[in-house]
Order: C-alpha cells, then structure tokens, then sequence
C-alpha cells in the first residue's frame, strides 16, 4: 500500500523555492499544493514555469496557512523575512523547513523555536551542508576522539569575487550580508562537529571594502562583505571564524581543528558548507612517530545533499519524528552571528547570550 500524500507549500518564489521544488519532485509521494509570494503575479508566474499545475497561488501566506490539506512548508522568503512566515506556520499546525540563515536575528530565531516547541510541530533548517559526506566523514573523526582534546578550531572562507545582488544586499531585506549569509554554513557545520558547544565571549569585526567599489557600487549595498571573529567555547577551546564575500586572495585557508591527540585539515575552498570538500587530512602519531593520513573522498554520485536534507523532512514529516536540524540546535551558531555584529559595533568583547 502506498503511503499517503505530504502535501506541501512554499512560501516564497524566488530561486531557492526552485531547487526545493526540483528535490520534493524526486521525493516519491509529495504534492506540491500551494505557491506563495507578496509580488504579485509571481506565485503564478512560478507555477507556469515549473507546471506545477495542481498548486495554487496566493499572495499572502496566512491564507495559505487556512489550506488544511496542507502539512508542511518550505519557507524560501528573503532572510529577514524567515521569521513571521515560520512561526505563523507552526502554529498553524504545520511542519517547516526553512531556509538558512535561520533568521536575521537571534530574537527572531529563539521566537521560532518557542513557537515550534508551543505548537508541537517540526522546525527543521535547510542546512544541506550536515548532508555532504565528506563533512560527516570529518565529524566521525572529531566524534571518535581520535583528535583527543580540542583546543584551537579554524573555519571560515571566501569567494575571489562573489557578492550577490538584489535582496542580498539590503538591510531591511537581509538583516545582514556575508556574516550571516554564508557565514552561517561554517559556524554551524563546525559547531555540528564539536557537538553543538556554547559560546562564551566573542570579539569580532566586520568590514564592507568593496561595497564603494565598482562594479558594485551601483548596487547600493548595505552590509558587510566581511567578517572575522575570535570565539571562545566553553570546552575551553578558541575558534577563530573569517568569512568573504569578494577579497583580494584566493582563499582564506583551510578548516582545521587541533587536539592534543591529533588534527584534522579540511580543504573546501568556499568554507565548510558552501562548496564541496576537496581534501581531508589527519596528522596523529603513531608508535611516537607522526604520521600523515590522506582520508578517501565519498564518490561524487553520492546523493545530493539537497535533496537529502529535502527527503529527511518529509521522512521525519510522515513519522511524526524529530526534525533532522532542530532549531534549538541552529540557536547556538545564531548567538555566536549575534554577539560578532554586537562586537563589530561596540569596538569590545562581548558576551554570547545563553541559548
């Protein structure tokens, strides 16, 4: 006997809605039922382009929301507008993924988690990179205590040229740029790793070099397209996070974690989470001489992790189960965005706030 329907929403028809379409479609047993978007005529103009023929178009997600047959959505908005959508739907009754960045603030974020933990309804955050192989291929490690005790963590990258347009870049819009727009990846892959640690104080700065510049002036940007920070955990150990959107470097150099057992070097030339790893390296000793492993890549016609993260949700949607990335979990990288954008303004350390 088949399995009944999810039927699901999107909220929000821009270019992220279309890759959550593509993977629902090669979910078996998902109907896509209903297409939202405030631009008016764009819900439609999304359901023709993708012949989404049983969905239906509205402008204003609530309305959306009163659909019963509806079980879940995909919010796909703007990031300063994943906050309302996402908890309107919890308590509405309805399961969310929702795009990362979580929200364009820790506020926002912690209101979400109230409200999926009130509502009783999974909030799960599409962080696709907690599905790359080869990340959890270098979590296994961290996770087996070959490393031993971890007390220097580096992460973080950059893109040559990589400053994106429209929504991206406007305050009211974004809440934030590349801090909290690919920054994100990083922070919560590497916490993922550690085991979710909390943040204690945090000491961090942002800069925008290239927004004055052409070819990018004309946009007008109004964020930052850099950002470092120096965090420390409560395990005792210290990590060090830079992020570009545009530099004038190819790299901002590997991932690495040390302990006092071994360490751990990941290669991904965009940062964990926003492009594929290339390398894996262990260094430890072994029979007090040190040695030098070179981990074996997953294949690359291994799933995606896309449609993983896609097929995870409506999994845990159809069992009533946990969601695969809880947000109470995704809090713990928001605090640490949170207290680099206060830092960045007050010229001091500061502290993390508790979640």
């Amino acid at each position: 006997m088949s399995e009944k329907p999810v039927r699901i929403g999107i909220i929000g028809a821009g270019g992220i809605a279309s890759a959550h379409l593509a993977a629902y479609r090669q979910v078996p047993g998902v109907q896509i039922r209903a297409v939202c978007d405030v631009v008016a005529g764009k819900a439609e103009e999304f359901i023709r382009r993708h012949a989404v023929e049983e969905a239906e178009a509205f402008t204003d997600h609530r309305r959306l929301l009163a659909e019963d047959s509806i079980e879940a959505v995909s919010v796909c908005t703007p990031h300063q507008f994943h906050h309302r959508p996402t908890v309107d739907a919890l308590l509405a009754g309805k399961h969310v993924m929702c795009e990362k960045p979580m929200a364009a603030s820790l506020a926002q974020a912690m209101e979400m988690v109230e409200a999926a933990e009130r509502a009783g309804r999974i909030l799960t955050i599409g962080f696709q990179s907690r599905y790359d192989a080869n990340v959890d291929l270098a979590r296994r490690v961290v996770v087996s205590g070959q490393l031993g005790a971890i007390y220097y963590v580096e992460t973080g990258g950059g893109r040559r040229r990589g400053i994106p347009g429209g929504s991206f870049v406007k305050r009211d819009t974004a809440g934030g740029g590349a801090l909290l727009d690919i920054g994100c990846y990083s922070l919560d892959t590497v916490l993922h790793m550690l085991g979710h640690p909390r943040a204690l104080r945090v000491a961090g700065m942002t800069a925008a070099p290239f927004a004055g510049r052409p070819p990018y002036r004309e946009r007008g940007i109004e964020v930052e397209d850099f950002a470092a920070a120096w965090v420390r955990l409560e395990t005792g150990a210290t990590l060090l996070f830079k992020i570009a959107w545009a530099m004038h470097a190819d790299s901002l150099g590997t991932s690495l974690l040390l302990g006092d057992e071994g360490g751990l070097r990941i290669e991904a030339p965009g940062g964990l989470g926003d492009a594929g790893v290339r390398r894996l390296e262990l260094f430890h000793d072994m029979g007090g001489m040190p040695v030098h492993t070179e981990l074996p890549l997953a294949r690359s016609d291994e799933p995606r992790p896309f449609l993983r993260k896609i097929g995870h949700f409506i999994a845990a949607v159809r069992s009533h189960g946990q969601a695969p990335i809880p947000g109470h979990q995704v809090l713990r990288s928001m605090a640490i965005i949170d207290a680099i954008y206060r830092s960045a303004q007050s010229g001091r350390e500061e502290v993390v706030a508790t979640v």
